[in-house]
Formats: C-alpha cells, sequence, structure tokens
C-alpha cells in the first residue's frame, strides 16, 4: 500500500497536466511509496470539489495529497508533506507564485494565493478524516472557496493541522484574457455560501465586514442615472480612487490601463450584483 494517494483534478489542460505530472514523477520520495490520481472532470464539469471528490474516494493510501494541475510540486514536496503529517490529522503547504515585475492587477491579485492559510493546491489529510466530515461540499461548482469550507469544517471538528512550509508547491500564473476579472466576480456568489455555513469564521478569517465602497458606487451611480448631479461626481470620484488603488504598482502599459479603466467601471455593479445573486440562492444577509 502507498504512504499517499496524490489527486489531480483537471479539466481540459493537457500541457499544464503534463508539466505538472513530470513534477510528480521527478519526487524524492520512493515510486512505490506514493500514487497519483488524475480526475477528468472535462465530461462532467462538475467543478474542482467533485472532482477531488471522486479522486479521494478511490485513494488506497492513508493519507491523501492534494494539487492542482497547473502546479509545478518541488521535488520534496511529498516527502516534506508526509513529515508534517506526523502526528497530524491534515498539513497545509505553501504555495509559491512568481509573477513578474511590474505585474499586471491579475498577476497581483492571483499572487495572493500565497498568503492563504489552507489551500487545495497543495494540502494533505488523512482519508479517514475526509470520510468523517463527508470530503468537499459539492455546492461549491467553482474553483472558490471550497477548500475554505473544508478547512472550516476541520477546524470545527477539532482537527489537528500542521504548517508544511518546506512542503512546497510552485503555482505559475496562467495567462488571462483581457478583462478577466469581470468574469472572476461571479465568485463572490460562493463567498455567501460560506458565510451561511461558517458566519464567525468567516468573519474571522476572511472578510470581517461588507464592501461599502462598491455599495457606495453603485448608489452614486444610480443616482445619476436618475439624474442626480452630486451622484455622478460621487461616482466619478469613488470609481477613480478604485482605479488609483488598483494602478498602485501595477503594469503602466496602455493595454492594462484601459482594462483598469474600463473594469474599474464594471467591477462594482458586477460584484453587488454577485453578492445579491448569492443572498438569493443560499437565503442568507450577506452583504
Amino acid at each position: 500500500m502507498p504512504a499517499v494517494t496524490v489527486v489531480v483534478p483537471t479539466c481540459g489542460r493537457p500541457e499544464l497536466l503534463a508539466r505538472c505530472l513530470a513534477a510528480l514523477e521527478a519526487q524524492t520520495l520512493g515510486r512505490d511509496t506514493y500514487d497519483v490520481l488524475v480526475v477528468d472532470d472535462s465530461a462532467a464539469r462538475s467543478g474542482p470539489a467533485a472532482a477531488r471528490n471522486r479522486g479521494w474516494r478511490r485513494a488506497r493510501a492513508a493519507i491523501v495529497a492534494f494539487t492542482d494541475d497547473d502546479t509545478e510540486p518541488r521535488p520534496d514536496w511529498l516527502e516534506q508533506g508526509l513529515r508534517a503529517m506526523a502526528g497530524a490529522d491534515a498539513a497545509a503547504g505553501r504555495i509559491v507564485m512568481p509573477i513578474p515585475e511590474p505585474p499586471t492587477d491579475y498577476e497581483r491579485d492571483a499572487q495572493g494565493l500565497e498568503r492563504s492559510e489552507f489551500v487545495t493546491a497543495n494540502c494533505f489529510v488523512r482519508r479517514e478524516l475526509l470520510e468523517r466530515i463527508g470530503g468537499f461540499d459539492e455546492g461549491f461548482r467553482m474553483a472558490w472557496r471550497e477548500d475554505s469550507d473544508l478547512h472550516f469544517r476541520l477546524l470545527r471538528c477539532g482537527a489537528r493541522i500542521a504548517r508544511a512550509p518546506l512542503a512546497v508547491v510552485v503555482h505559475p500564473v496562467r495567462p488571462a484574457p483581457w478583462g478577466v476579472s469581470l468574469r472572476q466576480q461571479r465568485k463572490v456568489m460562493f463567498d455567501a455560501l460560506l458565510f451561511k455555513k461558517h458566519r464567525e469564521l468567516y468573519r474571522r478569517r476572511i472578510r470581517a465586514g461588507a464592501r461599502w465602497d462598491y455599495y457606495a458606487t453603485v448608489g452614486a451611480l444610480v443616482a445619476a442615472v436618475l439624474g442626480f448631479t452630486p451622484g455622478l461626481v460621487l461616482w466619478a470620484i469613488l470609481t477613480g480612487r478604485f482605479f488609483v488603488q488598483r494602478m498602485r504598482g501595477a503594469s503602466r502599459r496602455p493595454g492594462h490601463v484601459l482594462e483598469m479603466l474600463v473594469t474599474s467601471m464594471l467591477i462594482p455593479p458586477l460584484a453587488v450584483f454577485w453578492r445579491l445573486a448569492g443572498m438569493l440562492r443560499y437565503r442568507v444577509a450577506f452583504l
């Protein structure tokens, strides 16, 4: 029996998957002490949470390691992860996301994953604990907050979660299309689901309050549309402030500056829309 089973969900990214598998093949851990399960979600499109569930339920090892198809685990990743699991129920490894200087707003935002407390791109969990808590909540149908939900449920059941800073996974930032930040706003809907399930943990570890800047911007926009001139002035001020914040330390390429200008006008109403959609869908007062 292997000591650890690696679960890798994938969805139509063969080149990235091949790079990840090559890194897993090069692990310093003995090849007969680990196996790898790739779960193809291309046909089902049921989301990464469902794909990971299908993976760990077929795992032979007592410890399951999770990573993504667009990562490059360092050669000693599994060895260091297993070392951290001694006496622990789960372990959170370290994510490294190299980005260029100066970065785009998207690249800088993506690099925030390095500071996350527990992510499924690099974590280890005992299989019997996954059985006990039911694995991932498949209601999280996008790659967003399903790892936070698992983390919070592990905390609530008293699991011993170790830090594994030497278990490193490199997570290169994928190229993104123009205006990618607009499509990402849909993920906010799943914040509502996470908030409904774990209110106090959400407030303490993710966000303490609402995005009142977004609500104020949308309110000013509505007032401007209704012909209230001060509303137009306030909307311009708030939107300009948001644009300046996003541009601070970011790339000054003309195309990127234009993208930031356009998306800074569109993000607040989109974010508020998806927050309201999450409130209605999950029946929770989530601001």
